[in-house]
């Protein structure tokens, strides 16, 4: 993988990647920094990521593993993960809808959070999901099939002015 490949994969997609690390962990700050240190890694490994089937779903891994080992440094350590000094950027406006399924998503068991999102917001095929987190077809759809679940008693639970009327 060239320069010019690289970063057309990157511009193609750095935004998709975030969103769906940001709906496996919840944090979109640190879902954008793991992505980028996934991203900058793909950089070092670029000419092996290159003969990679799906080099988005490496990232993806890659960030959501480093997301996971930043919580666990922080969650033993009892201090906070090192940050860049810097400003602030402003993002846009959230939607609240989508704010309520993120934080349905955190609800979730870890294995049904990811198989939701893999399948649903990164639109992968059950066997690419089961591929990528190592598990059987019949247990990604379990998830699934319970994920769903929760999250439909979930989100009907936390509808904003959600009123019924009797005809």
């Amino acid at each position: 993988m060239d320069e010019d490949e690289f970063d057309a994969f990157y511009n193609a997609s750095y935004r998709r990647v975030c969103a769906q690390v940001y709906a496996m962990i919840g944090d979109s700050d640190e879902a954008a920094e793991c992505v980028q240190e996934a991203f900058a890694r793909a950089w070092a490994h670029r000419r092996k990521l290159s003969s990679v089937d799906y080099p988005e779903a490496w990232v993806r891994t890659t960030a959501y593993r480093l997301a996971v080992g930043r919580w666990r440094r922080k969650k033993y350590a009892g201090r906070a993960t090192d940050r860049a000094v810097g400003i602030r950027m402003e993002m846009p406006a959230v939607d609240e809808t989508h704010v309520a399924l993120v934080a349905a998503l955190k609800k979730l068991p870890e294995a049904q959070r990811q198989a939701i999102v893999l399948h649903h917001i990164a639109d992968l095929p059950v066997y690419q999901v089961a591929a990528e987190v190592g598990a059987p077809t019949g247990t990604i759809k379990a998830r699934l099939a319970r994920g769903r679940a929760t999250l439909a008693e979930l989100l009907a639970d936390e509808t904003p002015g959600a009123v019924w009327k009797e005809a």
